[in-house]
């Protein structure tokens, strides 16, 4: 294992496959990155691992790059992967490279792709949405220096079998599948373009099952049922590697009269270069690195899976769809683009979870006009996103606007949301911990609990429990009182102490939300004293006035604040000498004269805390 300082050369150097036309093209002008320059912006950062040693793309290649998602290595730690060296487990060597990872293994990666700053992320995709840019037709692209098609692809190692792709989840899937497979069709009424990630089984040379995974809204379903009822086959073409911005775009989820082509010229700012397909009328980005064109039947099904799926089980066989292969085209320095998907976290949810966070928050904000939402969160672990959505709402959010936002977030996907959870600012919707956290103390469930009837069940294991129609649960997690103080140090204090521990060179911190305490309202001025006094070391002085606070007229754990609010005087200060004079009353009020004595105690007792010799510092700790 190594980097490579220039990881696309060594696919360069290797020779090409058999081809039935070759051409050398002249690479369009462009305002945007394309694969190669991604990855090596990627080498760059110090975010790409470049493996030249034999890998079997069948057994090892996915489980590999897999340990990063289930080996407890935190998401900024988590690298691309290229391999130089991909061979089947029939020994098998091929000459086009395989990247996991190159998008969206980490945040850092996909903003490298997106060119934009981590934080800038979500405002950069919806000006993207908003302002669409037209793409450019050229007549010569890379994507098209190789082409084989008709008879030719009947040839040994000239169809798909020539492509190294990967088997995702070995022990499971019943073959290679593609996984980061841009599916583009064309609508045969409208003549719009749609392009959506749908995986592609390996059937043979000339054969690529495929499956729209209904419950996702796929617009190619549209499409291929459109065809159907016309009487003809489903144009379409299958893109293996592309520029960040198409690929980003292709894992969005937008309504079904909009190309996203048009969407990834807004996001790269640029029009994005596109050829006609050999054999389909179809346009496809000119800087993609394969492309399998052909035609999906819509007469007839065939079995399709098993395969593992991002729902966390692996997706048993099913009837479902197949392309018949008319021609593949691609660079003469392709480099085969594989993602990493099934259990989440993984490439998968991540390139799919920084895109649609976004949608949901201009759905709440934007489209619905809901004031207060600041942030909707997609649980990513295990849960593939969907199941269970976060919305962060600010402290003063009127309750009516907070349920507004739960039947929003709800609403926007047909399998979206199972499980929307409403907080406010200071919870951290990524930490499950402190999202328990706030429901078992933030909500009553006797009335911030509402169930949603009539849902659909989304993707996932199937159950024939209530015909297959599932439902919603929505709680109002926020903030309705105020509380008392987080049980922390206050954040100078915690702060201070972290210097400290890293002064001692003790193992690298990962602070976690909550790590310092914060009012939450129920704190007042006389508490917020007594503390400060604490941390000065005058808490005798607390302890004299307290103990003049002494009665006999209420039961153990009484809340002091109650008996304030209802006109009580234990917030007063009493000497034993005016307690002594004082008539006890239910009201326990105290005289003025009382006061006054209280009051000169206090003030020479604090006066004298304060001219006493200062406490030495404790030791230093020393270690080794």
């Amino acid at each position: 294992m190594k980097k490579n300082p220039s990881p696309t050369s060594t696919a360069a150097k290797k020779p090409s496959a058999k081809k039935t036309t070759a051409t050398t093209s002249q690479h369009p002008a462009r305002a945007y990155r394309d694969l190669h320059e991604h990855i090596k912006a990627l080498d760059e950062a110090g975010l790409l691992v470049t493996i030249d040693r034999p890998i079997n793309k069948d057994t090892e290649l996915h489980p590999l790059v897999r340990w990063q998602f289930r080996g407890g290595i935190a998401e900024p730690d988590r690298k691309a992967f290229l391999f130089t060296n991909v061979v089947n487990g029939k020994g098998k060597k091929y000459d086009i490279p395989v990247v996991v990872g190159a998008l969206a293994a980490n945040r850092e990666i996909y903003s490298v792709g997106m060119g934009c700053k981590i934080e800038d992320i979500g405002k950069t995709w919806t000006h993207a949405i908003n302002n669409p840019i037209l793409p450019n037709v050229v007549t010569s692209a890379p994507c098209q220096e190789i082409v084989v098609q008709g008879k030719d692809l009947l040839k040994p190692g000239q169809g798909v079998d020539s492509l190294p792709i990967p088997i995702s989840t070995p022990g499971w899937d019943n073959a290679p599948y593609t996984t980061l497979s841009q599916y583009i069709s064309k609508d045969p009424e409208t003549g719009i373009q749609n392009m959506g990630i749908y995986r592609g089984q390996v059937k043979s040379p000339t054969r690529l099952g495929m499956n729209p995974s209904l419950e996702n809204q796929p617009g190619i379903y549209t499409h291929w049922e459109k065809a159907k009822a016309k009487g003809q086959k489903l144009a379409a073409a299958v893109i293996l590697g592309c520029p960040p911005s198409v690929a980003f775009t292709s894992a969005q989820k937008l309504a079904e009269d909009t190309d996203e082509l048009h969407v990834a010229g807004g996001l790269a700012g640029s029009p994005i270069n596109v050829v006609k397909c050999k054999t389909v009328d179809l346009l496809v980005p000119a800087e993609a690195e394969i492309v399998i064109e052909g035609y999906i039947n819509t007469e007839w099904l065939e079995p399709e899976a098993p395969f593992g799926e991002s729902h966390g089980h692996v997706n048993l066989q099913e009837f479902n769809a197949y392309m018949e292969v008319t021609a593949i085209t691609r660079r003469k320095d392709a480099i085969l683009t594989s993602i990493i998907s099934q259990v989440t976290p993984s490439e998968s949810s991540l390139i799919k979870r920084v895109a649609l966070e976004p949608v949901f928050l201009n759905h709440l904000k934007k489209q619905l006009g809901i004031k207060g939402v600041v942030k909707v969160s997609m649980h990513e672990p295990l849960t593939n996103l969907r199941k269970v959505l976060v919305v962060v709402v600010s402290r003063k959010t009127p309750p009516t606007e907070v349920w507004r936002a739960l039947y929003g977030a709800a609403a926007l996907l047909r399998s979206g949301g199972k499980m929307v959870v409403a907080v406010n600012e200071d919870i951290d919707p990524d930490n499950a911990d402190a999202l328990l956290w706030a429901m078992s103390y933030r909500a009553n469930f006797a009335l911030d609990l509402q169930v949603l009837q009539g849902r659909d069940p989304g993707h996932g294991p199937r159950s024939p429990r209530n015909n297959g129609v599932d439902g919603s649960l929505l709680i109002d997690a926020t903030l309705k009182d105020d509380f008392p103080p987080i049980a922390l140090p206050k954040r100078e204090f915690m702060e201070n102490a972290k210097a400290i521990w890293e002064e001692l060179g003790l193992p690298k911190l990962k602070p976690e939300a909550p790590w310092f305490g914060y009012s939450l309202g129920d704190w007042s001025e006389r508490n917020e004293q007594m503390a400060q006094r604490a941390v000065k070391g005058d808490y005798f002085i607390t302890g004299e006035e307290i103990a003049l606070q002494r009665r006999r007229d209420v039961a153990m754990n009484t809340e002091i604040k109650h008996l304030m609010e209802d006109g009580s005087s234990l917030g007063q200060l009493v000497t034993p000498a005016a307690a002594k004079r004082r008539r006890p009353t239910a009201s326990g009020v105290v005289p003025k004269k009382a006061k006054v004595e209280v009051k000169a105690k206090a003030a020479k007792t604090e006066k004298t805390v304060k001219t006493s010799k200062a406490v030495k510092p404790a030791a230093r700790v020393k270690t080794k």
